[in-house]
């Protein structure tokens, strides 16, 4: 891949534009809501994650709180449809717009294991739709509930975890570039 590949800058911008709508109504229209409803926070904005004993809390207090749930189910049918999917073409098209591969570590690589790279936006994607999936299974009526609570922290942690390291390395190559104009 080419840096830059003929992808204009206000395409990036207006999916940055778009990830930051869709957030704010993910906050204002859900989060803030749920929180006042509740006293507690959505599972998907614990940063630093949470264990199964959390995932067992928040559907006993869901079983209790039907204005909870249906904020809840509206959010991950509502803005949850939408935002791993521009988030994820964001960071991909963020990739693509910095550079090639090969300029990730400053070195050439094996071509395989350099545009591997370019997967770790979509594993987040994969991983958010996977979480907000297990959510809506878990916090629902169905027989797998108890499994989903099993893997809804996992989840998270690899929503997480694949989301720092697209930052890390968008934020790496940014730097390189930066350093390169100002070199030449």
């Amino acid at each position: 891949m080419k840096a830059g590949s003929g992808i204009p800058l206000w395409i990036v911008a207006l999916l940055a534009a778009l990830c930051l709508a869709v957030l704010a109504w993910t906050t204002f229209g859900f989060v803030v809501p749920f929180k006042h409803e509740t006293g507690q926070a959505v599972l998907d904005t614990y940063f630093a994650g949470y264990d199964e004993a959390a995932v067992f809390h928040m559907q006993k207090l869901l079983d209790e709180n039907e204005t909870a749930t249906r904020l809840l189910r509206a959010m991950y049918f509502g803005p949850e449809l939408i935002f791993p999917a521009l988030l994820t073409a964001l960071l991909f098209l963020a990739f693509v717009k910095l550079g090639p591969a090969g300029a990730w570590f400053g070195r050439s690589e094996h071509p395989l294991a350099a545009k591997a790279v370019y997967l770790l936006p979509f594993l987040y994607g994969i991983a958010d739709y996977g979480e907000n999936i297990a959510s809506l299974i878990a916090f629902g009526d169905s027989g797998s509930a108890n499994l989903a609570a099993q893997m809804l922290p996992w989840m998270t942690r690899l929503k997480f975890a694949s989301l720092a390291i697209c930052f890390i390395l968008i934020a790496r190559l940014a730097i390189l570039r930066w350093l390169s104009a100002r070199r030449d």
